[in-house]
């Protein structure tokens, strides 16, 4: 079950979005402070968090970069009713992936909750990396590791790697590896 974290110190706000979420069928949590809610969104497994910028204890904005600051890339939809222009885009700077102002409306709420889970769930689709047993290849930062070390490699070896472990489990021929990974492109001619 999909699980939001609601860190949001006013109760009738709160309680607004954890029913309608939970009308949506999501399961949410909800904090009242701003130190809890740090807590809880970096030792919980949550799939989204959906942020107030003025909390007692911890501001909103103080989360927000201490969550991407640490690496969590959970999807924060900030809620707040500071809505000036500057407001948000500095709740958006900071990390956050979208920004509510208040008073809002609630199937506008879930309707933002909803695009963020989508696009969360289609960037988890998207795999930036291959593992095989313990040696994981990074797409993006095209670094190699094996048991958590760092490998270095030159980059006709990680062409050679990467088109390995993407062909896992399949007999390839020289021919093959030469063409992908060197680039020669045989003609075998008439026999």
């Amino acid at each position: 079950m999909t699980r939001i974290l609601t860190i949001e110190d006013d109760a009738v706000t709160a309680r607004e979005i954890v029913a309608e979420l939970s009308s949506h069928g999501l399961d949410v949590d909800w904090v009242d402070n701003g130190r809890e809610g740090l807590v809880r969104a970096v030792s919980g497994d949550y799939d989204l968090i959906t942020l107030d910028r003025m909390l007692p204890e911890l501001d909103g904005l103080a989360i927000v970069t201490t969550l991407r600051t640490i690496g969590v890339s959970t999807p924060i939809l900030m809620i707040s009713a500071l809505s000036d222009v500057d407001e948000r885009v500095r709740g958006l700077r900071a990390g956050g992936d979208d920004y509510l102002t208040k008073p809002f409306a609630s199937d506008e709420m879930a309707a933002r909750v909803e695009v963020l889970l989508r696009r969360k769930n289609t960037v988890k689709d998207f795999d930036t990396s291959l593992r095989v047993a313990d040696l994981e290849l990074n797409l993006i930062s095209r670094e190699a590791t094996r048991a958590d070390q760092l490998l270095s490699l030159l980059p006709t070896e990680y062409k050679l790697l990467e088109f390995l472990m993407r062909n896992t489990g399949q007999i390839l021929s020289r021919m093959m590896i030469f063409e992908e990974v060197w680039g020669y492109h045989f003609d075998p001619g008439p026999t």
